[in-house]
């Protein structure tokens, strides 16, 4: 094939580098993108009369007849192409002669591959917000089953105090939440049209930007053609975005790896979403959160690696910006697969252990704070109190017994001031019940979180 700028050059470019300087192999991926854009851009051409309105018909009739082809799968693009844009005109020209050679009248390939980029994106952040409530709602769903159940709280992975099962899980529910927050906010700015800024100075022909713009759904367009093709901070945007889902949900693998691990058994593994070892036949992995917090590397490496391929870039455009698209291509596969996976992970993949998780929250000194507050009430000063409890707790611990082990005689000569209502206070269904704080994980909190989420997301 002739390329696009042959009269300049003398010489067809070496193989190796054709196929080194080629993007056809994975920014294929935009074509339906590359279809909107160009058949906007041919409404824009005939409206303004830069070419006739029949030419322009044609022209869509044209774009639609490959993307036709394409879903019938003989559009097939060659390594000659470089580019999904040269793919699409290439086969354009084969389907109307000279006029498809009209198509890029008034832009570049510059404005045109950020727009297609742009495009792409916003349709995957509304995909992935929605995967995203699913996840919520999977944990909706857990949380409304396990009010009542109670699970171990931990600082620096050591016993703390006791939560509801459901708080636990709402708490992911709110982290989801801002990741959702984010992406629609980068949408915002996902969504600003470059298109007909052309190579990097605009056109010298009566185009109209704001129409193409409106055509395809964007929010506003650029206002200075040097950022318009070059700016790809949303792409750094999503990513950090993207970065944050996958910290998110690396931190709860994690989560359920230690639950699922004999030591814990807090959670049981149905076969549905475990595997096996190729040795050991007792053996049920949980490979699914240990992918998910695998792959959370990878999406880490391409939020570095497009910051490190824009930092030092003079305007306007260059080649290095080629680099962007197969990082936020697979960052969106990354992130929405692993979401994927972890929705179904908690619909059909794990149970939890109530009786196990009962006996966990009954055998160590989460209950100590509570001894405090009680004395507080009593009218004792918290560092006072502070202290007395933390005597009881080494004694305990010497004695190889638990605060729930003390007689109430035993309370008295401690502090006389304490009652035989210390006895109640101690359990753990009432130290959970007790913390009714805004925010805390006592029931009738949990309860309005719970009936606040319901009905927010389902």
């Amino acid at each position: 094939m002739v390329k696009t700028w042959s009269d300049r050059f003398e010489e067809g470019l070496n193989p190796f580098i054709e196929a080194f300087n080629a993007s056809i192999h994975f920014d294929f991926l935009l074509l339906e993108e590359d279809l909107d854009g160009s058949i906007a851009h041919a409404r824009m051409l005939g409206k303004t009369g830069i070419i006739t309105l029949d030419e322009a018909q044609k022209l869509e009739q044209g774009l639609e007849q490959i993307r036709l082809e394409a879903s019938k799968g003989n559009f097939l693009p060659e390594l000659s192409d470089e580019d999904i844009h040269m793919a699409v005109e290439r086969r354009l020209i084969d389907i109307l002669g000279p006029l498809g050679k009209k198509l890029h009248t008034g832009r570049s390939r510059n404005d045109q591959v950020g727009t297609d980029l742009r495009l792409w994106l916003s349709r995957r952040i509304t995909i992935l917000d929605v995967d995203l409530k699913k996840l919520q709602v999977a944990l909706l769903i857990k949380a409304e089953r396990h009010l009542f159940t109670l699970i171990p709280g931990y600082t620096h992975l050591q016993r703390a105090q006791p939560l509801s099962l459901a708080h636990h899980l709402l708490a992911y529910i709110e982290m989801i939440q801002r990741d959702r927050n984010r992406l629609l906010d980068v949408l915002k700015r996902v969504k600003i049209c470059p298109l007909g800024a052309a190579a990097l100075a605009g056109t010298s022909l009566p185009i109209d930007r704001q129409y193409t713009s409106d055509q395809l759904d964007f929010l506003d367009i650029y206002s200075n053609s040097l950022d318009a093709v070059s700016d790809r901070d949303f792409t750094v945007e999503f990513t950090a975005a993207a970065s944050l889902i996958m910290v998110h949900l690396s931190r709860l693998s994690e989560e359920i790896i230690l639950w699922a691990s004999e030591e814990f058994s807090f959670v049981k593994l149905t076969d549905r979403c475990a595997t096996g070892s190729s040795l050991m036949p007792q053996k049920k992995n949980p490979d699914v959160p240990e992918l998910v917090r695998g792959k959370t590397g990878r999406v880490f490496g391409h939020l570095q690696g497009l910051l490190t391929m824009i930092k030092g870039l003079p305007l306007a455009y260059n080649k290095d910006f080629q680099e962007d698209k197969e990082a936020i291509f697979d960052t969106y596969k990354t992130v929405h697969d692993s979401v994927q996976a972890m929705t179904i992970l908690l619909d059909e993949g794990l149970e939890f252990s109530v009786d196990r998780l009962s006996e966990a929250v009954t055998s160590d000194f989460s209950n100590a704070t509570d001894v405090a507050d009680y004395l507080v009430s009593k009218n004792i000063p918290f560092r006072e109190a502070y202290q007395t409890v933390g005597r009881v707790v080494k004694l305990c611990i010497q004695k190889q017994i638990l605060l729930k082990d003390l007689s109430i005689k035993q309370w008295q000569e401690i502090n006389p001031l304490i009652e035989e209502d210390i006895i109640e206070k101690l359990l753990p269904e009432k130290v959970v019940a007790s913390r009714v704080s805004q925010g805390g994980t006592g029931f009738i909190r949990v309860r309005e979180e719970l009936e606040k989420w319901r009905v927010r997301i389902i």
